[in-house]
């Protein structure tokens, strides 16, 4: 699993009959210390996200694991919306505080 913060939608009119329905998020992967790597990923929204949250995602044959996405062709999926996490005892990330 990785940590990322919502960027922005994804459009895609042409896919894969068994993806019509999904939606497709942008995220930017954060360090451990809530700072943003530059790099990104497009994960199907398996929750109803919204932009600037941060989220959980996990990516290869685990982001096949869920009801949405079991047996379908998926390499990211958002699983899972970050209220909190420390690193060494100290608060790196608090949903909702610093403009998050």
């Amino acid at each position: 699993m990785q940590i990322a913060r919502v960027m922005g939608t994804v459009v895609s009119t042409q896919r894969d009959p068994s993806t019509q329905g999904w939606s497709l998020l942008l995220v930017e992967h954060l360090d451990v210390q809530n700072q943003p790597t530059g790099k990104f990923t497009v994960a199907v929204d398996a929750l109803g996200v919204g932009p600037g949250e941060v989220v959980m995602f996990t990516s290869g044959s685990a982001a096949r694991q869920t009801k949405m996405t079991a047996a379908r062709p998926c390499d990211a999926v958002i699983m899972a919306v970050v209220d909190t996490w420390e690193v060494g005892g100290e608060v790196a990330y608090i949903k909702g505080e610093n403009g998050s």
